[in-house]
């Protein structure tokens, strides 16, 4: 059956309008292709937004405050009793995974079996994941991509912005009333600056003074005018004294660091060197960086100066 001209050049425009259609339409599998770099300047491209995300705890307990639920963890997140570590923030540890529980505790066999899609963490060393061993690290870069946040010489206000980006990308969402609370909070903590604090961590042999230009939340405390001792011979993130120094510097207040993995504050005030009335409240050396968790810091710190400054 013979086709006129005029069909055939219709033919010819409808086969070439389809053609160039499916040259510049995007497909649905890149329409739902999903992508970010990280701050090892990597970029992750997988063909949809990943939802089976593993995370250091930290990172994890900021995420969820942004509404992204992993769906593991790795890292301090339950205590020797079996409750949960204050570095969960307000993960429901009942309903995460977990694939370690404390420092080169990572099982990658478990890992491997949760399928994950993604892995994030922060870094406090550069390209380096906390809480993922460098022995083990290749074979967990070869399960699924990583995402990397640097928080080295980054200030704690910086790092909420930048994990509100990620958490938005994994399908989470600002939250306004933590942000509002949050600005509340910085009010009220500026107004309390005053007495000079010293920042440190303890074990039984050494006494560490943290150099506030190191730590998120110590710089980001700066910035707004806490007058926080600067040690004189720090090496990287602490100057290190034995307790026969401890009194080396002069602070109206002392915050240590509360994680488990430090001294209690009841056994460095038993120390037979420790400073007499010297006033210690608790650090919270790795709070998660969301407006939500920097409210609850802030309104903490607040309360304690007010302490300081009526004694």
């Amino acid at each position: 059956m013979s086709v006129s001209r005029r069909g055939f050049l219709g033919l010819v425009l409808a086969a070439t309008a389809c053609g160039s259609e499916s040259r510049t339409t995007p497909t649905a599998a890149a329409r739902n292709a999903w992508s970010f770099t990280d701050d090892r300047g990597r970029k992750i491209d997988l063909p949809a937004r990943p939802t089976r995300v593993v995370a250091q705890v930290s990172a994890a307990a900021t995420l969820w405050d942004f509404g992204v639920r992993p769906m593991a963890v790795f890292g301090p997140h339950r205590l020797e009793s079996g409750a949960k570590d204050p570095e969960a923030g307000d993960i429901d540890i009942a309903k995460v995974q977990a694939i370690g529980n404390a420092w080169d505790e990572f099982n990658v066999e478990r890992y491997i079996a949760l399928r994950p899609e993604v892995l994030i963490a922060g870094m406090y060393l550069k390209n380096e994941l906390w809480y993922v061993p460098a022995k083990s690290s290749a074979a967990i870069e070869q399960v699924a991509p990583t995402i990397g946040i640097q928080q080295e010489n980054k200030a704690g206000d910086e790092l909420i912005r930048r994990y509100e980006q990620l958490a938005v990308a994994l399908g989470g969402a600002a939250q306004e009333q933590a942000r509002a609370r949050f600005v509340a909070a910085e009010k009220a903590l500026v107004k309390a600056v005053g007495p000079k604090v010293l920042f440190c961590a303890a074990s039984p042999d050494q006494f560490w003074v943290c150099d506030p230009r190191k730590f998120p939340d110590l710089q980001y405390l700066l910035s707004k005018g806490l007058d926080i001792v600067v040690p004189d011979r720090p090496d990287g993130y602490y100057e290190t004294l034995s307790w026969e120094n401890v009194d080396k510097y002069d602070a109206d207040a002392i915050f240590l660091d509360a994680r488990a993995q430090s001294m209690k504050a009841s056994e460095v005030i038993a120390k037979p060197t420790w400073p007499k009335g010297a006033q210690v409240y608790p650090w919270r050396a790795e709070m998660r960086f969301s407006h939500q968790g920097y409210a609850v810091l802030l309104e903490e710190l607040a309360a304690n100066l007010a302490k300081v400054r009526l004694s």
